[in-house]
């Protein structure tokens, strides 16, 4: 009788919203989601907003990789006279890792929403320069198409900032900001921002203290709700619209030694959470991460509005004949070898293209594996393309287990 009390104690501890809330934050991530199976309670309890946000911010968000989306740079905000993308090329290419990226390419949807621009979270921006523009939802498997910027930026660039609010409903910003077409040095830019929460876009002007131009057609690395646009003459931007002070601070790009001549650049976010900055060349990959450095007075470092500092630290160097040795049928394509991006939330590896291959790299081991993809890799023109790897995040939802 006794072990019955002790048997019917625990059931109800079980079943319990807080005490099984409690009990499940302690279970690594390998087991979290296998355990939706076990009663609809416990399906409840792993797949509410509350649950996943406890659970994120102890273990941190995983994610897997569902394909590559291709963006080629030449029909983006081209002129009436400029190149044309033939009918036979679709305006967002996709290439597919795994069944969940076959679906995504045979569902339809992406030939409703233009060229890709930016993802993040598993929501993608993509649309066509300077007026139209579509936020999609795969999870949801919802399309959104935003309203007529106001403004008209002939060339610009582009940042998409994803957050959950308290209700587990996702919400996010769009921000457009203006290019000059002739390099002059100015202290100020005009961007636009739309959010999901007004329905509406706004106008503001960002003031540096330096004269800077943000680079044209490309996409900002969102770290921690701070904005990170790439800047001409090898400088970063950074602006934080949570502060709501309007100003931009600027930081010199790293000195890189083994790629001082180096042909591609990267943002992305490490392990824990800060700036990580690669490039590359035929030679090899440098990375670097931005760190807080508040006692340095180097050139490097900068101060921003809450006067923290920070300065790059080298973190990996690798040479790729490292590579060519454990794949000697890649080396052939060694001139055309290029960091292509980081992992979400990743310190240790990368994705490297070696001529149509796509390869992962382990910085710390120095290993290498071919990434299989289902695509046209060779009608690609790589050299005016840009591949991006496109993660969902990895958490059930309660459809799953109906």
């Amino acid at each position: 009788m006794e072990r019955m009390k002790r048997i019917n104690v625990n059931g109800s501890a079980l079943n319990c919203d807080d005490i099984l809330h409690e009990i499940l934050l302690r279970i690594p991530p390998s087991t979290i989601t296998k355990l939706i199976v076990v009663s609809k309670i416990w399906l409840r309890v792993i797949c509410s907003s509350s649950f996943r946000q406890g659970y994120t911010k102890r273990w941190g968000q995983s994610f897997r990789l569902v394909g590559f989306f291709v963006c080629n740079f030449l029909y983006l905000g081209r002129p009436r006279d400029g190149y044309r993308r033939p009918r036979w090329e679709p305006a967002l290419p996709f290439l597919s890792t795994c069944r969940e990226g076959d679906d995504l390419k045979h569902s339809g949807i992406l030939k409703r929403l233009g060229y890709f621009i930016d993802s993040c979270k598993g929501i993608v921006l993509s649309g066509f320069h300077p007026k139209t523009y579509y936020v999609y939802n795969a999870v949801s498997k919802q399309k959104h198409q935003l309203p007529e910027p106001q403004q008209f930026y002939k060339v610009l660039c582009m940042a998409l900032i994803v957050e959950e609010s308290l209700d587990g409903d996702t919400c996010y910003k769009v921000i457009r900001a203006r290019c000059e077409c002739k390099l002059k040095e100015r202290n100020s830019v005009s961007i636009e921002t739309y959010s999901s929460n007004t329905g509406k876009w706004k106008q503001s002007t960002l003031m540096c203290s330096t004269s800077f131009a943000l680079r044209p057609r490309t996409a900002a690395m969102v770290v921690g709700g701070v904005v990170h646009w790439f800047a001409m003459w090898g400088k970063l931007a950074i602006y934080d619209p949570r502060l709501g002070d309007r100003y931009i601070a600027l930081i010199r790009l790293p000195t890189a030694v083994l790629t001082r001549e180096h042909e591609e650049s990267v943002l992305g976010e490490s392990s824990n959470g800060v700036l990580q900055y690669g490039q590359s060349n035929n030679l090899g990959v440098e990375i670097w991460m931005l760190e807080k450095e508040p006692e340095d007075k180097d050139s490097s470092v900068y101060c921003n509005c809450t006067r923290m500092k920070y300065k790059w630290v080298l973190r990996w160097r690798l040479n790729f004949k490292v590579l060519w040795k454990q794949m000697p049928s890649l080396s052939t394509h060694s001139k055309e070898t290029q960091l292509l991006s980081f992992l979400p939330r990743n310190s240790t590896s990368v994705f490297v293209r070696s001529g149509w291959n796509i390869l992962l790299c382990d910085l710390q081991t120095k290993t290498v594996e071919i990434v299989n993809y289902q695509g046209r890799g060779g009608s690609i023109s790589w050299e005016s393309s840009k591949i991006v790897p496109y993660f969902l995040p990895s958490w059930p939802h309660a459809s799953c287990a109906s």
